[in-house]
């Protein structure tokens, strides 16, 4: 086990990325406002390094999605960050009041200068956005709520969105849904590491219980008194290894097989599920400062 508790590098890049890669490329000629979305939990491992070519000469919006599941204080150092960097930011909670709204009227604004050099010819165009992120951050969920309805496929499995959709928001306002796109090779496990708690990483190509063991590690540290809160019986001391964080979440959830052994395996899908809904604790794992 290497020093972020992970045994082996996660294999995480379907054959299919390569294709939703170029079919992006071929779609950027028809938008004029690129929308990433990335979880707030982990920003730094949701940005697809690929993306900072591809969209260099198109208005940028940065989504920190899911920002009720995290940390507040990280919220706002990260929405420092991108806007520093030139990015227009929001913090969004798709169940939260005003959500669309708040949206929609982010994309409008920085489509602004386009639609008024149409306006300025007389022309009177219709604003159009490309969705973007890794798998599972939330981007059909968001085409949804902006659109009211369901159009857009959605699924709690990374990359359930097929091909080209655009979603009609308004009179002069279209989104297109893209797949989940990663990239070819993630040198940093931590990133990865990361990826696998939200959930951006199929759990199929993954070692469940080595992937929750870690994230136990890292919750805590991060959110000691929460963990132990919501699985009382893990032993609380310092030097406790993943593998037995886990055999404590088996205990306090009673999971224990014939001859006592405990279940260590349904135990690490219960933290996964659980630490995914928010129902752990609300932390963020990465600081504009670690980059």
């Amino acid at each position: 086990m290497d020093e972020n508790g992970i045994k082996s590098a996660i294999n995480w890049y379907p054959g299919h990325m390569a294709k939703a890669k170029r079919m992006l490329e071929e779609d950027l000629k028809l938008i004029d406002v690129v929308v990433e979305i990335v979880d707030a939990r982990a920003p730094m491992a949701c940005r697809n390094p690929d993306f900072e070519a591809l969209f260099k000469n198109k208005i940028r919006i940065v989504l920190l999605n899911k920002a009720d599941l995290s940390s507040k204080e990280a919220n706002k150092a990260w929405t420092r960050h991108f806007s520093d960097e030139g990015y227009s930011v929001l913090e969004y909670v798709s169940i939260g009041s005003g959500s669309r709204k708040n949206a929609v009227s982010l994309i409008e604004k920085a489509g602004e200068p386009i639609l008024k050099k149409y306006r300025d010819k007389g022309v009177s165009k219709t604003l159009r956005a490309m969705v973007v992120g890794i798998p599972n951050v939330g981007k059909s969920t968001f085409i949804n709520k902006l659109a009211g309805t369901g159009k857009a496929l959605t699924g709690d499995k990374p990359g359930v969105t097929r091909g080209k959709q655009w979603v009609k928001i308004s009179p002069y306002l279209e989104l297109m849904d893209t797949p989940g796109l990663l990239w070819a090779k993630l040198d940093d496990q931590t990133l990865a590491k990361h990826l696998a708690y939200i959930g951006s990483i199929r759990d199929d190509v993954m070692n469940v219980e080595e992937i929750a063991g870690a994230l136990l590690s890292d919750l805590s540290s991060l959110a000691h008194s929460e963990l132990y809160s919501r699985y009382p019986k893990i032993t609380q001391d310092e030097a406790v290894s993943p593998e037995e964080l886990l055999e404590g979440v088996a205990k306090s959830r009673g999971f224990i097989l014939k001859g006592g052994v405990y279940d260590t395996e349904r135990a690490a899908r219960i933290v996964l599920d659980e630490y995914r809904a928010g129902k752990i604790a609300k932390v963020t794992f990465e600081l504009p400062d670690d980059e």
